[in-house]
């Protein structure tokens, strides 16, 4: 009987727990980008394939709290690297690489500063998740599902302010040169909203 390798076991893992089911496709998006990101670099794959696909795990629904006011103050980074840690060991991901895992989740986000390669190429693709078709459309499905997002109108500021601010955050040339069409569709998309509906948007 052939034995799951741990990569598998990641992939069954995060499809199981990926709450809403949509959340499910950025994991594999944001490991294909930050491999097409990385090309030719010399990264650690098992590296960047464990944080691309667990490094969301604290947002999703059963590992977040339910509570709006805990929620409101949760920080999931912290929890992601500890059930991740677990987790990994537990499906023989080699030891020695969970504190590299650790460092390029905890350094994941726009806000933060990443030092090592695997978490420049994880945070550059996923400052380029929140830009273009795929940005606007993750954006969108959180209309009336997300408390800080009650109508269409509200994400509106936070899709103009990514297009603005995200590119010139990235550290990669290779993301910075991905991110030109990605940014010339959403102020598109924001323009077309605005020629369309005014300020009558809701």
């Amino acid at each position: 009987m052939m034995q799951t390798s741990w990569r598998d076991s990641v992939v069954a893992y995060i499809r199981a727990e990926a709450r809403p089911a949509d959340k499910f496709g950025h994991q594999p998006r944001i490991y294909a980008l930050a491999t097409k990101i990385g090309h030719g670099m010399d990264y650690d794959d098992d590296v960047l394939f464990a944080a691309a696909w667990m490094h969301d795990l604290g947002v999703f629904l059963g590992h977040r709290p339910e509570n709006p006011a805990e929620l409101a103050a949760w920080d999931h980074v912290p929890y992601t690297i500890v059930r991740s840690r677990e987790l990994l060991k537990g499906w023989g991901f080699p030891e020695e690489k969970l504190d590299r895992v650790a460092e390029a989740i905890r350094n994941h986000q726009a806000k933060d500063d990443p030092k090592t390669l695997e978490a420049m190429l994880l945070r550059d693709a996923d400052i380029l998740e929140q830009l273009g078709a795929i940005g606007a459309m993750r954006m969108i499905v959180k209309v009336g599902r997300d408390t800080r997002y009650p109508t269409f109108s509200s994400i509106l500021p936070v899709l103009s302010d990514a297009a603005k601010r995200l590119p010139g955050m990235m550290r990669l040339t290779p993301a910075i040169s991905m991110s030109v069409s990605r940014v010339e569709m959403l102020r598109s998309l924001l323009d077309a909203i605005k020629e369309e509906a005014g300020d009558m948007i809701n």
